[in-house]
């Protein structure tokens, strides 16, 4: 048996050894362990300093043309450090100077901070950044810094504020395209080398947002009004040009706007929109085989109806227009005979068509905050509701439900979804997608919608309600509206709020632009649309179709100096459909009037200006035919 020897003196340095190895590897693996918690919960400077951030720069959003309406640019935030700061009012007094900011504004936020470290102003623009840096530099703004920060600038300031929105301080997307479109305006960097956002390209041409611009403030001051809407549509492709919701905002000072001023009432907000829904119900109507174009109904002031049990309903009109057909309700806005063509369709079928115009629903454009609007189900109905639905009322819609349900009538039948984005392009130039014109259904029969056209052609001659928006060269189809506004006190029709408005779509033949005009509680000498609202349509359209370049006369045509080509004056023909009978003198029409199957109107001297029912028209038995010369 072998003894251990403790008294070995070899034997307790091995202990004493083996002891200070074993304590240095629980401090070293302590120390550890504090590292990796600090690194854990603090985050390693070097790692942070190294490490890029996820996005470097926010992508700009452009025009159609290619024109920046946002883009990236390095800001700061102004701050405090009070223990520095030595003359607290001399610093109010020159801050509030250089960030446009009252001088008590400044004072109040430094004395009620609960900090001694405090922001002024964030997101600051970098001309006022060099100014406080020069006056700290010379000694002065003791105590005021400069925090680096990334910002968001809006070169054309309140150029359609409403539809582009704006970021806040994280610089991230909070209302408009700069919301709706966050993902690509600023990606993670998993989604995007280097950090880069994408370019978004709009469908809206800044030029013709400032025309629009300009007439609907115009129109706004002029009428007193409370707010005001403008809308430019191609109907063939649905893209939006122009996009105007007043009052507005300037982006880059968002804290000194209004919730009035921030709401997009083009897409948010839903009103009655009164008889310019009168195209849609008539044409509604028409489709459904309720009535046609020589159908007639008798106006003498008002519609009336007595129901099996009883009721009486009555709708009033502006005047008593005596036989009216479907041209002719368009025509003089006749409410009563709006209402008595909806009793010639079952309610069920006249909501579903109604619906197929994407009444009471979303448009799908996207918005952020856009209304579907309001129809009751059938079930609710009153015995009044499909009459007073056809002439706008007991339906609430948005203007742009509106613009996309006339790019139904504009379009042959076909409604086309309404776009805002053109396309999208990566930071490198390469285009990673392009929204292309969709068609959502046939709505109409071309026939119908081409008829529906001519009756709103017929509403900007003299004699319709639409006269004032007619422009003497091109062939505008109009509809002008006049709603009352709910009073929230009693819950019934105001007496003193209204909407004003009128539609538009040119030219009438082939139109290339739908227009829409609101105006809201116009305090000024008239609410009626066709008074107040008509005006700036024919202003813009005259404006819109030199920019655009929109055809305009139509017909002659200059062949060469000192001669003109005019259309060959052969003789008048009408078999199955609608010639075209504009250029032609008076002497050849005249055989017309012998027609004993149609009812042929021949008003003025000279050749054929414009004519009703429009070219291709199908003809029918005892058809109304309407030619207007100069």
């Amino acid at each position: 048996m072998t003894e251990t020897n403790h008294d070995n003196p070899r034997g307790r340095s091995g202990l004493k050894i083996r002891f200070i190895i074993f304590c240095s590897v629980f401090i070293l693996a302590g120390f550890g362990t504090l590292f990796m918690y600090g690194k854990t919960m603090l985050g390693s400077r070097t790692g942070a300093s190294a490490a890029p951030k996820s996005i470097t720069e926010r992508g700009p959003i452009l025009d159609r043309n290619g024109r920046i309406l946002a883009m990236q640019t390095k800001m700061g935030n102004v701050t405090i450090w009070r223990p520095e700061m030595n003359d607290e009012a001399a610093i109010a007094r020159r801050l509030s100077e250089i960030l446009t900011m009252k001088s008590a504004e400044i004072t109040e936020r430094i004395r009620s901070s609960e900090s001694d470290f405090l922001y002024i102003k964030k997101r600051v623009d970098q001309t006022a950044l060099n100014t406080i840096e020069a006056a700290r530099t010379a000694g002065e703004l003791k105590g005021v810094g400069i925090e680096p920060a990334v910002g968001r600038v809006y070169p054309e300031k309140r150029l359609a504020s409403q539809l582009i929105g704006f970021v806040g301080d994280d610089n991230i997307g909070l209302a408009g395209i700069e919301y709706a479109y966050q993902n690509s305006l600023a990606p993670s960097s998993t989604e995007q080398e280097n950090g880069y956002g994408d370019q978004v390209f709009l469908t809206i041409d800044a030029n013709a947002q400032h025309i629009l611009e300009k007439i609907a403030r115009k129109s706004m001051e002029e009428n007193k009004a409370t707010s005001a809407m403008f809308i430019a549509l191609d109907p063939r492709t649905g893209e939006i040009l122009a996009y105007v919701s007043l009052p507005d905002y300037d982006p880059n000072d968002i804290r000194a706007s209004s919730e009035r001023e921030l709401s997009d009432t083009i897409a948010v907000t839903a009103y009655e929109p009164g008889s310019v829904f009168k195209i849609f119900s008539i044409a509604s109507v028409m489709e459904l085989g309720g009535i046609t174009g020589n159908t007639t109904f008798t106006c003498d002031g008002a519609y009336e109806k007595v129901t099996p049990s009883g009721e009486k309903v009555t709708i009033k009109c502006l005047g008593a227009h005596g036989t009216v057909n479907a041209e002719q309700i368009i025509k003089y806005s006749c409410n009563a005979g709006a209402a008595y063509a909806s009793d010639r369709v079952e309610s069920e079928a006249f909501a579903k068509i109604l619906e197929s115009f994407g009444f009471a629903s979303k448009t799908g454009s996207g918005l952020p905050g856009e209304t579907p609007g309001f129809k009751r189900p059938v079930e609710r109905w009153s015995l009044r509701s499909k009459q007073t639905i056809a002439i706008g009322q007991e339906i609430a819609v948005s203007a742009l439900q509106m613009v996309q349900a006339a790019s139904a009538i504009a379009n042959d039948g076909i409604l086309v979804k309404p776009r805002f984005v053109s396309r999208i392009v990566g930071p490198d130039g390469s285009v990673k997608q392009v929204f292309e014109p969709e068609s959502i259904r046939r709505v109409l029969s071309a026939e119908n919608a081409r008829a529906m056209r001519s009756y709103m052609l017929s509403a900007s001659s003299e004699s319709g309600t639409g006269h004032r928006a007619s422009v003497e060269d091109m062939r505008l189809a109009v509809k002008t509206g006049t709603a009352q506004l709910i009073d929230p006190a009693s819950n019934s029709y105001s007496k003193t709020d209204y909407i004003a408005s009128c539609l538009a779509m040119f030219p009438a033949d082939e139109p290339r632009l739908v227009l829409y005009h609101v105006i809201v509680k116009p305090k000024g000498d008239s609410y009626l649309g066709g008074r107040i609202a008509a005006p700036p349509i024919r202003e813009a359209a005259e404006e819109l179709a030199d920019y655009l370049g929109i055809l305009r006369g139509k017909n002659q045509v200059a062949a060469h100096t000192g001669t003109v080509s005019i259309r060959s004056d052969s003789d008048v023909v009408i078999s199955d459909r609608m010639p075209d009978l504009r250029g032609v003198s008076k002497r050849k029409l005249l055989p017309l009037l012998s027609r004993e199957d149609l009812s042929v109107e021949i008003i003025g001297n000279g050749w054929v200006k414009r004519q009703t029912p429009i070219p291709g028209t199908p003809i029918e038995k005892g058809m109304a035919i309407r030619l207007e010369l100069e």
